[in-house]
């Protein structure tokens, strides 16, 4: 049966069935959005695929506690609740969880607090007290050393710097800048420890671990310990260690320092030397090392050498200020003999330098003592020090005011000479040693400089001295003390005109000595008369130089433009009044003047070179700088501190005198010089000394020898000296000298030829050295570096010293090995095998010290 329905309940049905099937819709379309949104969200949010970094800072004053856990969004900074102390603290993680106070951290934790900053893989950290658990990768970083912590995992209180640390690898004054190392201090070094305890800002107690320079962690050597003290601001106190070298134990320690405050010294024992020696023996030392403050220090040793005794050494050095020093350094031997009559060659040597500012005046003193040459001979290490027989002492007071100068000097000189008698020579040589020596005690100066006479073309100056002096040698000697005083006004008018330059002058002098040498008396008595002596002498000169003659090349040659230079000169002196020369006493250059009548010409040449590249300059560095032949030794601003290296020196630009070459000669008018010329006896005048430095008058003569002298420096890294004094009239060299340096990068290489020929010897004696060397790298070369350097007698045909020195460097050590020998006549004929192992920030351990070594 079919049955209808009425309009309306039809109209309800459609609309409820519609509804059913439109909420039906809208319920699929609203699980399949949250579902997509889910997913999305996962996909956003995933920590291993988008790793999000929420920063939080503890910001104060204090806020409200919070009591539900909460979870912060990875999109937006959370603010922690702040200390009770108001420092700011940063936190960043990937993840935070905050209850209350506590933060729960994960995921690449940085703690950024003061100036340090902690990392971890997790972290629990607890704003209100500061204390934090750390888990995984733990490190930290920062404060005023550069301290650098790495552990497996640790506690540790941001606030007080209190913690504790477990497998720790630390550094202290280094930073990694840029995948290099810098150090902001010079002591860095590095710890290891099973368990590392931070007792707060600057202390360190390592257990059961080791200290060292070396880059971890295969280091080279290494101290290690149960326990170790670190103060980072000042030292490093080591227990009961084992020094390890390739990991291979070596020596036991029961205590030991290392200093890691900047320019920190620590007042000890330094590390014993050992050595050995042909005539020495085995040699075994010790020193100990004093700090009074931060600018003096003392070091005090000895060294037993088993054939010959007890050597002692000591050193003080002060820096009161900047401009002011003290330096104090003295060698001893108590010497049992040598050889079988067992020749006592034991001694003394000792040095004071000083430099100090008195309101306007400057002191200086430079006073050496040397109580026997032999001594010196037999035990300096040093070639040049050892065959240096002359001894100097000077303290002296300058002030210049306004063009003049006050001096105060006292000066002592001794000059030793080794004499080895032979069977009947008489008593003219009954000593080993033979001494002469010169006293000046106490000597005023004042002198001024040129002032132009009103208004007249002339100007004058003065020069004028107060002198006590003496003299001692072998069978002759003065009073103790003789009055010397000098006067020397001078007058000149120097005239430029047209590129000329004539410069005529004319001196006064008068020399007054309290005694004199009177040949009859000295033959009987071996002393000075005691009588007045008063030389008075005119001295005139006449100066010309004519028009320097120049040329500019314009093609450049070698990258360089050229120019060069002739300068022709010429001197006429005139000295009147010495008639009394033979009775005069002699203590220095004052008393050797003579009359004279002579010129001198001379013509130099001059090269000059300039880059044509403006921008280019002679920047060369140099491996060994101090390795050379000849030259004048380099000292830095005080005696104990070296000279400044390669990366201080300044680059040369602007032009250069390549090639300077003098060629000069003297003509005398009167060939005997007043008369005082002795025939076959070496003659040493004021006119000779000044031309050349080697004594050539052994009769009367009018010609000088031609000299020559040659100076070539292409670069910073080239060095050529040529001096060469030729006698036309007995036609034979006088003296020569070459010296050749070059260095080239890490090479370097050297060679001089030394010849002299000494006129008052029967017959007469030459004296001919050669020297040669050869260098590769330098003292703090990564690596292999060597240098070799003898020198050779040609007269005797003999090696008289050689050395040969090579070292291997590695990051934080090296060891230096050499070889010397010695052959000084009859005193000393050793052979020298001495070794160096240094360790980087601590020490060296053997018998080469740094002043003695090649380079």
């Amino acid at each position: 049966m079919r049955s209808f329905a009425s309009p309306a309940a039809r109209v309800l049905r459609s609309v409820g069935s519609r509804w059913q099937t439109g909420w039906r819709s809208a319920r699929a379309l609203a699980m399949i959005t949250r579902s997509r949104i889910f997913i999305t969200t996962a996909l956003v949010c995933h920590l291993l695929l988008a790793p999000g970094i929420v920063t939080s800072q503890t910001l104060p004053p204090a806020a409200a506690t919070v009591s539900a856990p909460e979870t912060a969004p990875a999109t937006a900074p959370a603010t922690a609740p702040a200390s009770q102390m108001e420092e700011e603290v940063t936190i960043r993680a990937v993840q935070q969880e905050k209850d209350g106070f506590i933060y729960h951290l994960r995921g690449e934790v940085e703690i950024d607090y003061r100036n340090y900053i902690l990392h971890a893989d997790q972290v629990t950290y607890n704003a209100d007290t500061g204390d934090s658990e750390l888990e995984g990768h733990v490190a930290l970083d920062g404060g005023p050393y550069d301290e650098h912590v790495e552990a497996s995992h640790g506690t540790y209180n941001i606030r007080t710097e209190i913690g504790t640390f477990y497998s720790v690898i630390g550094t202290v004054g280094l930073q990694l800048r840029r995948s290099r190392y810098l150090l902001p201090t010079s002591n860095p070094f590095a710890f290891t420890g099973k368990i590392v305890e931070k007792h707060g800002p600057d202390h360190y107690l390592v257990r059961q671990g080791s200290v060292t320079t070396c880059e971890l962690p295969r280091p080279k050597w290494q101290f290690n310990a149960k326990r170790i003290s670190v103060d980072v601001d000042s030292t490093a106190k080591i227990y009961n260690s084992d020094f390890r070298l390739m990991g291979i134990p070596v020596f036991y320690f029961p205590f030991v320092t290392h200093p890691v405050q900047k320019q920190k010294r620590q007042s000890g024992l330094l590390i014993p030397s050992f050595g050995n020696s042909s005539t020495k023996g085995k040699i075994a030392g010790e020193s100990v090392y004093w700090v009074f403050n931060r600018s003096m220090d003392a070091t005090v040793g000895a060294e037993y050498y088993s054939k010959r005794g007890w050597f002692q050494r000591g050193e003080f050095r002060a820096r009161p200020s900047d401009s002011s020093y003290l330096y104090f350094n003295y060698v001893g031997m108590v010497d049992r003999g040598i050889g079988n009559s067992r020749q006592d060659q034991g001694g003394e040597d000792a040095r004071f330098l000083a430099a100090h500012t008195f309101g306007n005046f400057r002191g200086v003193a430079n006073v050496d003592y040397l109580s026997s040459f032999v001594f010196r001979i037999a035990f300096t290490d040093v070639y040049s020090q050892a065959v240096d027989s002359e001894v100097r002492s000077q303290i002296f007071l300058s002030n210049t005011t306004n063009g003049f100068h006050f001096n105060a000097l006292a000066e002592r000189y001794q000059n030793f000479e080794v004499c080895n008698p032979a069977p009947g020579a008489g008593a003219g040589c009954t000593t080993l040693t033979q001494l002469i020596r010169v006293l000046h005690t106490p000597s005023f100066f004042i002198s001024g400089e040129e002032r132009q006479l009103g208004n007249t073309p002339l100007y004058w100056s003065f020069e004028s001295a107060a002198e006590g002096v003496q003299r001692r040698e072998i069978a002759f000697r003065t009073a103790p003390l003789v009055g010397r005083f000098d006067l020397a006004p001078s007058l000149a008018m120097p005239v430029q005109w047209r590129g000329w330059s004539f410069r005529p002058e004319l001196t006064l002098r008068d020399t007054f000595y309290t005694q004199q040498f009177n040949t009859g008396l000295a033959a009987a008595t071996e002393r000075a008369a005691d009588d007045t002596l008063n030389r008075k002498s005119l001295e005139a000169s006449f100066e010309l130089r004519p028009p320097a003659l120049s040329r500019v090349f314009d093609r450049p040659w070698l990258g360089r433009k050229w120019k060069h230079v002739i300068e022709p000169r010429m001197r006429y002196d005139y000295v009147t009044g010495v008639n009394n020369f033979a009775d005069i006493l002699r203590f220095d250059a004052t008393d050797v003047l003579t009359n004279t009548n002579e010129v001198e010409y001379s013509l130099v040449n001059r090269i000059y070179a300039k880059h044509v590249d403006p921008n280019v300059k002679d920047c060369d560095l140099q491996g060994m700088r101090t390795l050379t032949i000849g030259g004048v030794p380099q000292v830095g601003a005080v005696p104990w501190e070296l000279p400044p290296g390669p990366d201080a020196q300044p680059c040369a630009s602007g032009p250069r005198e390549v090639l300077s070459w003098e060629i000069g000669q003297k003509y005398f008018f009167d060939p005997t010089f007043g008369n005082v010329v002795v025939a076959e006896q070496r003659n040493v005048f004021t006119t000779t000394a000044d031309f050349t430095g080697i004594a050539f008058l052994d009769e009367a003569r009018r010609f000088a020898p031609i000299i020559s002298r040659l100076r070539i420096e292409t670069s910073p890294r080239t060095n050529t000296e040529w001096d060469l004094d030729y006698d036309f009239k007995a036609g034979r060299i006088n003296s020569s000298m070459a010296l050749v340096n070059y260095h080239y990068g890490p090479f370097t290489i050297g060679g001089g030829d030394a010849f002299l020929r000494v006129i008052d010897t029967t017959p007469a004696s030459e004296f001919h050295q050669f020297r040669l060397l050869f260098g590769y790298g330098q003292l703090n070369k990564r690596g292999l570096s060597a240098a070799s350097s003898f020198g050779f007698d040609a007269s005797n045909g003999s090696l008289q010293y050689a050395t040969a020195q090579t070292s291997y460097n590695w990051d934080c050590c090296g060891l230096s090995l050499e070889y010397r020998r010695f052959a000084l006549g009859s005193v000393r004929n050793e052979n020298q095998y001495r070794f160096s192992f240094t360790l980087s920030n601590v020490g060296a351990f053997g018998n080469l010290r740094r002043q003695e070594r090649l380079y």
